[in-house]
């Protein structure tokens, strides 16, 4: 049987692509926030650890980033 591995805090992970894709297309988080009609406060609260989100916002923050669901929820090396 396969053993399958998981990533032990997801939530991080999303957080610091999510920071990580926002910075490479130099774009504000108050800039991601209007994208998605989403407050400023949330979306710094996103990428701060303060707060989980969902499915929803995950989508629409990898629509505004032009990038796709998985490469959010992808752990790599530089994070």
């Amino acid at each position: 049987m396969k053993t399958l591995e998981f990533d032990s805090d997801i939530y991080d992970t999303i957080r610091k692509n999510i920071k990580k894709y926002r910075k490479e297309q130099k774009m504000t988080s108050e800039q991601l926030a209007e994208l998605v009609d989403l407050s400023h406060d949330f979306i710094r609260q996103i990428e701060s650890h303060k707060y989980n989100f969902s499915v929803d916002t995950l989508y629409r923050i990898s629509v505004a980033l032009d990038v796709s669901v998985d490469a959010l929820l992808t752990k790599t090396d530089d994070l």
